[in-house]
């Protein structure tokens, strides 16, 4: 049943079935055991902190995951829900096509049902517990040299655009957009750096370990968070509304990134700056 996404979706490489304990329950052909058992680890310990992130991505009541996608220069990963505890991985060429890809995870999910369903170990926190832990994150200010005018600018061009953040090659954060206190910044940070961390290790999957990482886009309910290059060992975190134009968003970014002086020009406070 897993082959249905390679043998009916062109350009297809592969599909995993795995638990939220980053255990491999079933693969398509043609991928080493040890291989499996590295993507279905990897595709885990993503998913869990894509969800950690959920807070960053925009208030809402129910912050529901919907899914995680890797972009290489020669592929991409995806990864979507498949019943309570488990998921489905998927790999494809570059110019495979998104929609139909999407369409047969999602519908061999549903013809799976609860065969693949894996109860969970531990309980998450609760909608009002995260409200609580966002909020508190929110509520410290940023420190002079902090905020980076140039993402403040595409946030403002950009409807629906919400907070970015510029991460050193080290994971600390090197300058945000205003509204986003030196707390939250630190936390998405470092679920960031992991974030990134895990996405370079799905490249296997995809086909190459030397494959080139380009972004990871992580769609929520209420609305989007993605991860950029920016040069030099440094990426962008930034979030936005369910409804903005991403492929904008990204661009706008990228155009930014040159002026953020991500080569060790820019005046955002740096650790161990006084």
């Amino acid at each position: 049943m897993v082959r249905d996404i390679v043998d009916n979706v062109p350009g297809a490489r592969h599909a995993v079935v795995l638990s939220a304990d980053g255990l491999p329950r079933g693969a398509t052909e043609g991928l080493a055991e040890k291989d499996v058992r590295t993507i279905s680890a990897a595709m885990s310990g993503m998913q869990a902190l894509s969800k950690a992130t959920a807070h960053f991505a925009g208030p809402a009541a129910e912050r529901r995951w919907n899914q995680t996608v890797v972009e290489f220069t020669e592929g991409w990963a995806f990864l979507i829900g498949a019943g309570q505890g488990a998921y489905l991985a998927a790999a494809a060429d570059p110019d495979v096509d998104l929609q139909q890809i999407s369409f047969r995870m999602h519908r061999l999910v549903a013809r799976l049902g609860e065969n693949l369903t894996a109860p969970p170990r531990v309980n998450g926190e609760n909608a009002a517990e995260a409200e609580q832990r966002a909020a508190r994150l929110s509520a410290g200010g940023a420190p002079a040299g902090f905020v980076l005018p140039e993402l403040d600018k595409v946030i403002a061009e950009v409807p629906g655009a919400r907070h970015a953040v510029l991460l050193g090659s080290h994971g600390l954060p090197r300058g945000a957009s205003s509204g986003m206190g030196q707390d939250l910044a630190d936390t998405i940070s470092a679920a960031m750096t992991g974030i990134q961390a895990y996405s370079r290790a799905t490249a296997q999957f995809v086909g190459d370990p030397d494959f080139q990482w380009r972004q990871t886009v992580i769609e929520f309910q209420h609305g989007w968070i993605f991860l950029i290059a920016a040069g030099d060992g440094a990426f962008l975190a930034a979030s936005a509304a369910p409804d903005c134009d991403i492929d904008r968003f990204t661009a706008r970014l990228a155009d930014a990134v040159p002026r953020l002086g991500v080569d060790g020009t820019s005046g955002a406070r740096r650790s161990g700056d006084a």
